[in-house]
């Protein structure tokens, strides 16, 4: 099915996504498959210099709302939220695949969550884990403790929201050229070792990732909540 006879299931909804650097970037993928199922979108960069990479994608997928979000910053996240809260009055998706959180979000329930209050009918969050949180990967290191507690939060955070209808997702793409793997050593070699042992044969792209997360926003995973999606073409399930 091409993307262009797909139904617009998502018309309306209101979609935060966070963590676009460039067009490699899996949130852009999200953001890219939301606006093409109907979704507005609020998209934000992390610094000025990120910004002028990130604006002409902003302004491709027509975004009414293009803010600078450097969650280490004090105010930026407050802002943000007030924008949404006025111009939208609300909020249906989240997507969160930046590598921070603010300390108070970190302390105490997770329903203190700062994006919680915007989803007044319910909604849906996701968050980018990797297979390296679950199993040892060569030169994951420190990722994989720090992924393994991010999936454990997104499950308590699945349980706390629930009756609130909000639901909550980690998403595990197979390795994927982004700017953020480009640090990781010997990279290229886990990319071939991937598709290797694919059992479709081969990598997935962001926009696997993006409409993945797309479908699961939508009311046809309604009851889905709180398990880790694999995106990575089966790699996962081989010994």
């Amino acid at each position: 099915m091409s993307i262009e006879t797909l139904r617009p299931i998502l018309k309306d909804a209101k979609a935060l996504v966070c963590g676009i650097a460039n067009e490699h970037s899996i949130a852009y993928g999200c953001a890219k498959a939301f606006h093409e199922l109907g979704a507005q979108l609020a998209i934000t960069y992390a610094t000025e210099k990120a910004r002028s990479h990130v604006e002409p994608l902003a302004q491709a997928l027509a975004a009414p709302i293009f803010m600078p979000l450097d969650v280490s910053h004090a105010g930026d996240l407050e802002a943000l939220f007030a924008r949404i809260e006025q111009e939208w009055g609300r909020l249906d998706v989240l997507v969160h695949s930046i590598a921070w959180a603010p300390k108070e979000d970190l302390q105490g329930g997770l329903l203190n969550c700062s994006a919680v209050p915007l989803m007044k009918n319910g909604g849906t969050m996701f968050t980018m884990s990797y297979y390296g949180a679950n199993k040892v990967v060569s030169n994951y290191n420190v990722m994989g403790p720090v992924k393994a507690a991010l999936e454990a939060s997104a499950r308590y955070l699945a349980y706390e929201l629930g009756p609130k209808g909000i639901r909550v997702h980690p998403v595990s793409p197979g390795p994927l050229k982004t700017r953020a793997a480009s640090g990781l050593k010997d990279f290229d070699l886990l990319l071939t070792e991937a598709a290797n042992r694919a059992p479709l044969g081969e990598l997935v792209d962001i926009m696997d990732v993006g409409f993945t997360c797309a479908f699961l926003a939508t009311p046809y995973a309604r009851r889905l909540s709180g398990e880790t999606i694999y995106v990575d073409g089966g790699v996962h399930i081989m010994a």
